[in-house]
């Protein structure tokens, strides 16, 4: 018989001791973001000499510059779900931000890429963008469900390729002149707005509808989810199309915020996306990880690039810093996935 029977009391019937919550995931992430928060805090009075959290405008900026993150990690969460790995994401958003931006310039530009196409409403760039992210993603999903090829090759070499996209579609030269209503989307808090909008959507789909429990089964044991009847590879297009999807609008988001776009833009964010997602518990493994932790993940990245620059630490540091929380992150996960085995 189970000893451990609930009562209101929450107490243990056979044993008398009392039984305790178990606290979400997420809570422990939340109290490191804290931790974090108020170190930079003290740290900002001892050697700064000024406030760290109770500066509006500081704490604005650092949200603004992490929602593209936030809205490229929310995809990568659910390809790193399924046991998958997307490295393409940033690359994507650099190509995406080319080709909407192509889209979005006004008549008064006299080196519009496309002068008949020019003055477009504003949806029309950012449907070229999303749906481009979308092919990028979908292109991912196929070599990766179809041809059995590992998610780091097909999605490194679809980085590769969309990089060079990006560098070939305006010969290396940026676009700018982008029309005010495509501009709207990168202003104010537009970009905070699209990632948590972004993220309550699918925080919804994975927790409480079938794609959500598809996605979980693939990545805790895939066969298991094939014996089940689940359309593995189906579902896996899905997962890549949607992360391609999201780092499509990323690149929009992106192309607005700057007012221009270049084919550099988004190098690393896949690196960063990664990263807030395994920082916000998802797990490397597969079959674990909640948006919720990845919307704390990435503002922990946030505060603390904030941080460090508030602190006025060389970029190189903050780099080797970086680095160091992310394996750090990835040895907790790994620590935590030979916990449950045991």
């Amino acid at each position: 018989m189970n000893s451990k029977i609930l009562t209101k009391g929450e107490v243990d019937l056979k044993t008398g001791q009392p039984l305790h919550r178990r606290i979400p995931p997420e809570a422990n992430i939340l109290f490191v973001l804290i931790g974090i928060a108020l170190v930079f805090e003290l740290l900002g009075w001892f050697f700064v000499g000024q406030s760290f959290l109770m500066n509006q405008q500081r704490l604005t900026i650092m949200i603004l510059q992490v929602s593209v993150i936030g809205i490229i990690a929310v995809g990568v969460t659910q390809v790193i779900i399924t046991g998958g790995i997307d490295l393409s994401s940033g690359s994507v958003v650099g190509m995406t931000a080319m080709f909407s931006a192509s889209f979005a310039q006004a008549s008064t530009w006299p080196r519009a890429l496309y002068p008949s196409l020019t003055d477009m409403p504003f949806f029309v760039p950012i449907a070229v963008g999303i749906a481009i992210g979308l092919l990028a993603g979908f292109i991912n999903g196929q070599l990766i469900a179809r041809t059995k090829i590992p998610p780091f090759i097909a999605t490194l070499g679809m980085m590769v390729t969309a990089r060079g996209i990006s560098k070939w579609y305006t010969k290396g030269q940026p676009v700018s002149g982008l029309s005010e209503d495509f501009i709207f989307i990168g202003t104010g808090i537009a970009p905070v707005v699209v990632f948590l909008v972004v993220a309550i959507i699918f925080h919804i789909a994975l927790r409480y509808t079938r794609y959500g429990k598809f996605t979980y089964a693939i990545g805790a044991n895939v066969q298991a989810a094939r014996v089940s009847g689940i359309n593995v590879e189906a579902h896996l297009i899905k997962v890549y199309a949607i992360a391609g999807m999201l780092a499509g609008l990323a690149g929009v988001v992106t192309a607005a915020r700057a007012q221009t776009a270049q084919a550099g833009m988004g190098v690393m964010y896949e690196l960063d996306a990664i990263a807030a997602a395994v920082i916000g518990g998802t797990s490397l493994a597969g079959g674990a990880g909640r948006i919720t932790g990845t919307v704390i993940g990435t503002i922990i990245l946030g505060v603390m690039t904030s941080g460090f620059t508030f602190l006025r630490v060389d970029a190189y540091y903050q780099e080797i810093i970086k680095g160091m929380i992310i394996v750090t992150a990835v040895v907790a996960d790994v620590y935590r996935q030979k916990k449950r085995k045991v």
